[in-house]
């Protein structure tokens, strides 16, 4: 076997994300597993709710009921544990109070890192979450979280905070940890400038992390991907700030490589990293 494509040996780490289905699989549940298996963790998924999506938006949205939710979790961390969980559309508020108290007490989970993409509109601007769970997103998920990942946009819809230039950013991830949360990731992404720029702070640590900014249209998926790749970094042990700074500098890559698909707008690649197949040709034969 080529070396490039050995597997690895001994158990890889388990990662839990528990969030929606994109049926276009530019993001949300599809998005997780893609971007899990491209840093080498082994995926696992808690489906909350199914989308009828495509690059154009979104369609149609199902959630599931919370019964559905709830043995989901304990079927996968009952029997095979987790090392990090991250959760992304939760859609209700029903939703977001059960994933909260199995994050908060459900054997199984071993203390594992959680990490937060608290997930309000889509890409195409489509409400993800209702607007009466923003009080179950503040007052139970985000005490459960290792490090929480908003947006703009989400800081905004949680904490009232308007950023429009750097040094507001420090405010909005104050009222962040407000909430509970252990670490902030404020996403600075838009922002103008020639520089991605997101702050992670603890209240105590400050890191500021800087990227070039990538010209591309072809977006979708962003915000779980980097979400997905925090979560993976840290099963595999890092830091938070570690795992943070790792999982920027992957997204950044996926986004540089994002391609069209569909109509509109297409997604980030996740295997952008993974070697092809040295017998693989132009025509996909191998």
């Amino acid at each position: 076997m080529h070396a490039a494509t050995r597997p690895p040996t001994g158990p890889l780490p388990r990662v839990l994300t528990i969030a929606g289905s994109d049926s276009g699989g530019g993001a949300g549940i599809q998005a997780d597993l893609k971007t899990m298996l491209a840093l080498r963790t082994h995926g696992m998924s808690v489906v909350t709710a199914i989308t009828a999506q495509n690059s154009l938006g979104v369609q149609g949205v199902w959630e599931l009921p919370t019964e559905a939710v709830d043995q989901q979790f304990r079927s996968v961390v009952g029997d095979i544990g987790v090392q990090a969980v991250k959760t992304g559309m939760l859609a209700s508020a029903e939703l977001v109070e059960t994933v909260a108290a199995l994050l908060g007490g459900a054997p199984g989970t071993g203390g594992a890192p959680v990490v937060v993409d608290p997930v309000g509109v889509s890409k195409h601007g489509d409400p993800l979450l209702a607007a009466d769970a923003l009080d179950a997103v503040r007052e139970r998920l985000l005490p459960t979280a290792t490090v929480t990942t908003p947006n703009l946009a989400e800081v905004a819809q949680l904490t009232g905070v308007r950023v429009e230039t750097e040094a507001d950013m420090r405010t909005a991830a104050a009222a962040i940890l407000a909430f509970g949360t252990r670490w902030a990731l404020v996403k600075g992404g838009h922002l103008p400038g020639d520089q991605a720029t997101d702050l992670l702070t603890d209240g105590d640590e400050e890191h500021w992390l800087r990227a070039p900014r990538v010209v591309n249209r072809h977006t979708h998926g962003t915000g779980c991907t980097l979400a997905a790749a925090i979560a993976s970094h840290l099963a595999r042990g890092s830091s938070v700030p570690e795992a943070v700074v790792a999982a920027k500098d992957y997204v950044t890559g996926a986004i540089r490589a994002g391609f069209p698909l569909g109509g509109g707008i297409g997604p980030v690649h996740h295997g952008y990293r993974i070697p092809a197949h040295p017998t693989d040709t132009d025509t996909g034969t191998a």
